[in-house]
């Protein structure tokens, strides 16, 4: 028989749950790998590989940064039940039939492992390989990727402890003193899931001549690491907003909600790529930097059990709390916040899209300020413009 050179009518790898959205430690992953050839084709071995890895890769000033770690390595050959080997321990498979090679293997046990994500400068990827190898003629190979979210689960005591700080700035003009601004905000805890509303409680104070916004976002800060080096990029997700503060003026907010969007959770565990979130609650000031105080947060996939009764009696509490304790010590209370208001989520955080590249434009100037709040629902971005392919 002479050489063939002609590729496999198909080759390809199928899942035994193919609606599987995605596996955790421990999982088995099975399926089989479909053979059809177009010619009589002598197979020497099949092959199938389990194969997850983190990988970093980026340009550092002229340095080019590569970095990767595994987390799954498995190999095994596999066999036709029906099919019997020559005396060469070749398989002949013929045109017209169907060859199913069956494979299967576990994942690692938990803390092995790490979430999979794709980012602008690394990924975390899983994946079967099967590689058929054929007598005096190159081996062909196909994959079929898979996704890993290893559990966070957010009713753990650290992750539902509250969260409170404190930040003040002074405010000059032409190096004269003009007052100062301040914040104080509390949230009831720290871990979160995709869906969950996270109750904010602050106070915020403008002492300065200036026209004073508050608001506050939720971002995703991602870092990459390589040959000593670290990559990172801040995202803005999501937004809400309080009205103006005149000088001499607060604004307090007793309970107001910014919804987690759906992204992918916290990842943990890996040394070269880490993705974290915080709310960042700030003040625009005219003319000056923001004043900034970030709360950590984790996203989890393990939702709080108290959600939809405890988690607002819980900021039921702590907004009354936080009243009292304000009420004594702003000058006037101005009107009402205003409901909140959302921007559109990044694609590249979406559990249905994680290929869109990632942006790191975050600290533009916002708008003009007005004298006149503006309607409701009319910023969001703060200044912050994303595209979307």
């Amino acid at each position: 028989m002479g050489i063939l050179s002609k590729k496999p009518k198909t080759f390809e790898i199928l899942f035994n749950d193919p609606s599987k959205l995605f596996y955790c430690s421990g999982d088995k992953v099975a399926g089989q790998i479909i053979v059809e050839v177009s010619e009589m084709t002598k197979v020497s071995a099949m092959r199938v590989f389990g194969i997850g890895c983190a990988k970093v890769e980026y340009q550092k000033g002229k340095q080019r940064c590569r970095d990767e770690i595994d987390y799954l390595k498995y190999e095994d050959v596999v066999h036709l039940d029906h099919e019997l080997t020559d005396s060469d321990g070749y398989v002949t498979l013929l045109p017209g039939n169907r060859y199913e090679y069956m494979f299967g293997f576990e994942l690692p046990q938990h803390g092995q492992l790490v979430s999979s994500y794709d980012g602008k400068f690394g990924h975390v990827h899983y994946y079967v390989k099967a590689v058929m190898e054929k007598p005096s003629q190159p081996a062909v190979e196909c994959k079929r990727f898979f996704e890993v979210e290893e559990p966070v689960d957010v009713n753990t005591p650290d992750l539902m402890a509250p969260v409170a700080a404190t930040k003040e700035k002074k405010v000059s003009c032409m190096f004269i003193p003009d007052g100062s601004v301040s914040i104080q905000a509390k949230i009831d805890r720290k871990g979160y899931c995709e869906g969950e509303d996270i109750c904010i409680n602050a106070k915020f104070e403008n002492t300065c001549s200036r026209i004073c916004v508050p608001k506050a976002a939720i971002i995703a800060k991602h870092i990459y690491q390589a040959n000593g080096k670290t990559k990172t990029i801040k995202e803005k997700l999501c937004a809400v907003r309080g009205n103006h503060i005149i000088s001499g003026m607060c604004d307090i907010w007793q309970g107001k909600y910014i919804r987690v969007p759906k992204l992918r959770p916290t990842i943990l565990g890996c040394n070269i790529i880490h993705v974290d979130y915080f709310l960042m609650i700030y003040i625009h000031i005219p003319g000056s930097d923001k004043l900034i105080l970030e709360l950590p947060l984790v996203i989890g996939t393990v939702p709080y059990s108290g959600f939809g009764s405890r988690t607002s009696s819980m900021c039921s509490e702590q907004s009354n709390a936080m009243s009292g304790s304000f009420a004594g010590s702003f000058v006037s209370r101005s009107l009402p916040s205003p409901p909140p208001s959302y921007s559109e989520i990044p694609q590249h955080l979406r559990m249905d899209n994680p290929l869109v590249p990632l942006l790191n434009d975050y600290d533009e100037d916002d708008g003009p300020i007005f004298v006149h709040p503006p309607p409701a629902y009319t910023e969001v971005d703060d200044g912050l413009q994303f595209q979307f392919s």
